[in-house]
């Protein structure tokens, strides 16, 4: 879902936008600084977290710099631009998602899925930043709870957590597979002996679910994502279930049947034999700022370098 973002009035408070960048690339902090100084320049106050600070340094002398409160359950911040890979807007969405603040991506990393500008783009990113001539696509999230054991049996609450991509259980002894019953609505759909098991999103179709064989779905779509990860069982194929589906993951009560649940690889807690991971469409969206209204197709087309003219119509090319 798209919506169009419109140029404030000129008699509103000081506008702030949030920046946070990969602080261990020198070119994301570079540009970081760069963008920095051009919203100063035109009166915008940018809020960026403490360690990120650190690191900038004196790149930000003269500028108009805030830290930004992580732990603040509000903010003001319009915007959060981000200066990194994939990786570092899948930091930025622990801050932004919960508070329903965009996330615009500068990429400085590899593929950069998520990010919707290339770093010689810098000078447009500041321009729409201040502008406000960008538009907000809204993407589902989903929402995973760690049980003592089964909600069925008054299971209470360990831990929680959301994921943009998806959300992982992965066996905990590299030399066991993991024992697992997976249901969905509260009916038992599989039982599994496996690596693990992950529940993407339609963002997330093409991470760990891609390079695991899933499908990619188009982020227009709302679904969810079951991937059995290297099963041992002639059943095994990724499935795709209704977006309002409620999906639950028991490890089997037995010897050493212990996994790891991870959220976009980034938050995790361990688990045992006996408890119940609960996996929910979330009610927070990923929401990100779009400069352009290109098709997924086509960020498909570029990010992944797909042969559109396929091999023979590259040969034929060739051909004087």
């Amino acid at each position: 879902m798209l919506r169009a973002v419109t140029e404030p009035a000129a008699d509103q408070p000081t506008r702030s936008v949030a920046v946070l960048t990969h602080i261990h690339r020198r070119e994301a902090i570079e540009a970081a600084a760069r963008c920095i100084a051009g919203l100063t320049a035109r009166g915008i106050v940018s809020r960026v977290p403490a360690e990120d600070l650190a690191q900038l340094g004196e790149l930000l002398a003269g500028c108009a710099v805030q830290e930004l409160d992580q732990s603040a359950a509000e903010t003001d911040c319009e915007l959060a631009v981000v200066f990194g890979g994939d990786g570092t807007i899948l930091r930025a969405a622990e801050w932004a998602v919960p508070r329903d603040v965009p996330l615009l991506g500068v990429n400085l990393g590899h593929v950069g899925f998520l990010a919707e500008a290339e770093s010689h783009e810098l000078d447009q990113v500041v321009t729409a930043v201040v502008t406000r001539s960008y538009s907000v696509e809204e993407r589902m999230t989903v929402q995973v709870t760690v049980r003592d054991r089964p909600r069925s049996e008054n299971g209470q609450t360990v831990w929680s957590s959301f994921a943009v991509n998806e959300v992982s259980l992965e066996k905990g002894s590299r030399e066991r597979m993991l024992e697992v019953l997976v249901a969905v609505d509260d009916r038992p759909l599989h039982r599994w002996g496996c690596d693990g098991v992950l529940v993407a999103t339609p963002t997330g179709s093409t991470a760990y679910a891609f390079s695991a064989g899933g499908p990619v779905i188009w982020p227009g779509v709302e679904a969810l994502l079951v991937v059995p990860l290297q099963a041992h069982a002639l059943f095994a194929r990724p499935m795709v279930l209704g977006p309002t589906s409620d999906i639950t993951i028991q490890p089997l009560v037995s010897y050493d049947n212990r996994g790891v649940v991870w959220c976009d690889g980034r938050r995790s807690v361990d688990i045992v034999g006996g408890m119940e991971v609960e996996v929910l469409r979330s009610e927070h969206r990923l929401r990100l700022a779009r400069l352009s209204m290109a098709p997924f197709t086509d960020r498909l087309v570029r990010k992944f370098d797909l042969r559109v003219e396929g091999w023979r119509g590259a040969a034929e090319a060739r051909t004087p």
